[in-house]
């Protein structure tokens, strides 16, 4: 027995004689990964179950608030801890493995538990760029349609047991197992579009693709590899004498010799993911700038130049009632860099109107009538105030503000971490003797309060808070992936 895991087996000889007396299931509160000891904590447990808890692994309930209040790491006479959170309601208490380490770093060893208890639902997508295109040097992972994936993992033959984990299944230990093939080991799953990060486990062993060149930190001193599930496909037809083409869009910055299209079939053509919204894109033909002949709709930059659009996701139709009598209506905002000439709105007998694709999130804009800037009169939520407020639209919010009672409040805002704090930006509207606020927040924990009529309160419908510098609390919001 490697002498570096001594000291876990250690740990567990806190846990009494007879587990099956325990008041709770033992696998959904203690287990080993990687050689650390790890306690999940549940913010809703009653007075009595953590007691139950602290007394059964004899946690100090000073280590249990710690987790709570997620403390990033700290030391005491038990060894080094950490904290991370798994979602809305539940923390984790790590124990870090003890220093001693042999030559080989037991960081790649793991012992495997039955964590079938865990419910993943639609597998999570991690935030990601923009854009992705991954860097194979083989097949080994292929889109089959229909949202499946297949992985597989050449050679190992000599494995009992293979598994892949990653951020689509919560990095499980053994929710994903492999099935062996005459020349190694494959499973296809399910995957919506996005970028996700992976590895696999053989016999124990955390072990990183040796055919795909995309990885990132893991945080733990190695790396995880990165794939990207695609959804889009640039082609251009022709152009059989070229020697080089490429595209270049707003999606990256506009890099001419970034994503280099491969002639496949008499077309050039580029598999990539593309996040949802509106692009602006040209390819680039031998260092000549050309529109997409395929694509419908070009808009001009305002500086001379025509580009290619494309939009992925759900199409928005933003409209300006009234103002028949106007020459030319643009539509103006953050998503499009306040570009004041791009995007002409189309007349209508009502007003005006223009089809749009925005991702998710939260975004500013402006009508241009005639030069004139104006806010959006059928849109209620701004960014700001005065003359310089801005409309503000939500594209699939995650959170809604609320605030019963303070009917007879003047202005009411919701201010916290995800606008810097700024008292006046967003002022929620009254509707039926409740204040709302919609907003586009990314999975997180957020800090917030409401100030009504100039006064800060926290949140008096919301148990979760935490104290500020200033002792008067802050209202605590997490948004689950």
């Amino acid at each position: 027995m490697k002498a570096w895991f001594l000291p876990l087996l250690l740990a567990f000889a806190w846990l009494p004689a007879s587990p099956q007396q325990a008041p709770f299931d033992l696998k959904k509160v203690c287990r080993v990964d990687e050689g650390k000891l790890i306690f999940t904590l549940d913010r809703r447990w009653n007075d009595s179950q953590r007691r139950d808890v602290s007394q059964w692994f004899a946690l100090d309930s000073t280590l249990i608030a710690a987790a709570y209040r997620l403390k990033p790491q700290w030391t005491d006479s038990l060894g080094s801890w950490s904290t991370r959170r798994i979602d809305n309601n539940r923390v984790e208490l790590i124990r870090e493995p003890v220093k001693e380490k042999p030559a080989t770093s037991p960081r790649d060893r793991v012992i495997l538990l039955d964590d079938k208890w865990i419910r993943h639902g639609a597998a999570e997508v991690a935030e990601t760029g923009p854009y992705g295109v991954n860097r194979l040097t083989r097949s080994n992972i292929l889109q089959l349609g229909n949202d499946r994936v297949r992985f597989f993992l050449p050679g190992n033959k000599g494995a009992r047991r293979v598994y892949l984990s990653g951020s689509f299944n919560g990095w499980s230990t053994m929710q994903t197992p492999m099935a062996f093939t005459d020349s190694g080991w494959a499973v296809t799953i399910k995957l919506r579009p996005g970028k996700y990060t992976y590895k696999y486990i053989v016999d124990g062993r955390w072990v990183n693709d040796p055919f795909n060149k995309l990885k990132e930190s893991d945080t733990y001193r190695g790396f995880n590899n990165v794939f990207y599930c695609y959804n889009y496909t640039f082609r251009l037809a022709g152009y059989s004498d070229a020697k080089k083409v490429a595209v270049a869009g707003s999606f990256n910055n506009w890099k001419p010799d970034e994503l280099r299209l491969i002639r496949f079939h008499g077309v050039w053509q580029l598999p990539l993911y593309l996040r949802d919204g509106t692009h602006a894109y040209k390819f680039i033909v031998d260092n000549r700038w050309t529109l997409d002949p395929a694509c419908k709709v070009t808009r001009s930059d305002g500086r001379g130049n025509e580009n290619s659009f494309l939009g992925i996701g759900d199409t928005l139709f933003f409209s300006l009632k009234g103002h028949t009598d106007a020459t030319k209506v643009v539509l103006s905002g953050n998503f499009n860099g306040w570009n004041h000439e791009e995007l002409t709105m189309t007349k209508t007998r009502a007003g005006w109107v223009l089809p749009y694709v925005l991702a998710p999130g939260n975004y500013e804009y402006k009508f241009i009538v005639d030069g004139k800037w104006i806010a959006d009169p059928e849109n209620p939520y701004t960014a700001g105030s005065g003359n310089g407020a801005n409309s503000l639209l939500i594209v699939d919010p995650t959170y809604w503000f609320r605030l019963d009672q303070y009917t007879d409040a003047d202005k009411v805002f919701v201010a916290g971490s995800f606008n810097n704090w700024n008292r006046s930006i967003y002022r929620m509207e009254l509707r039926q003797g409740t204040w709302w606020f919609p907003l586009y927040l990314k999975p997180g924990k957020y800090t917030y309060k409401f100030v009504v009529d100039g006064k800060w309160i926290l949140d008096p419908a919301n148990h979760l808070w935490e104290e500020n510098d200033y002792g008067t609390g802050n209202s605590v919001l997490w948004i689950e992936p």
